[in-house]
């Protein structure tokens, strides 16, 4: 079970990534719950979206894709426990170094990022 929720969690965590990378608004919808809100320090500022809010941010700007950016994203760590995990991953692109922690559940079967939070390192 542990091999298998493991996959599915990478699986999740790397659509996350896409959907960052290449624009894709609706991967991004669908590995986030709902009520899924991002807290985030940016340069000393504070950032705080709902889901909605910011899906319509990456909808709205170019992708680092469309930039030609080098897909540099990766997991750093990953904490499975039961029916809960932890992910720092380091998600960096368009010239910040984010490094994100992601809080995910396993919800009616399915494995979902339920909370985000990040910070960019100078």
């Amino acid at each position: 079970m542990y091999k298998e929720n493991r996959r599915e969690i990478e699986q999740l965590i790397t659509d996350y990534f896409q959907g960052i990378f290449n624009g894709e608004a609706d991967k991004l919808k669908k590995s986030f719950h709902d009520d899924l809100y991002l807290y985030g320090d940016i340069n000393g500022e504070d950032y705080l979206k709902s889901k909605d809010e910011y899906i319509e941010g990456v909808k709205s700007r170019k992708s680092p894709k469309e930039l030609d950016e080098e897909f540099k994203m990766r997991i750093i760590g990953l904490d499975v426990l039961g029916k809960v995990a932890m992910a720092k991953v380091h998600v960096p692109f368009s010239g910040y170094n984010y490094y994100d922690y992601l809080s995910m559940a396993k919800i009616n079967d399915k494995w979902i990022i339920v909370n985000k939070i990040f910070t960019n390192v100078n």
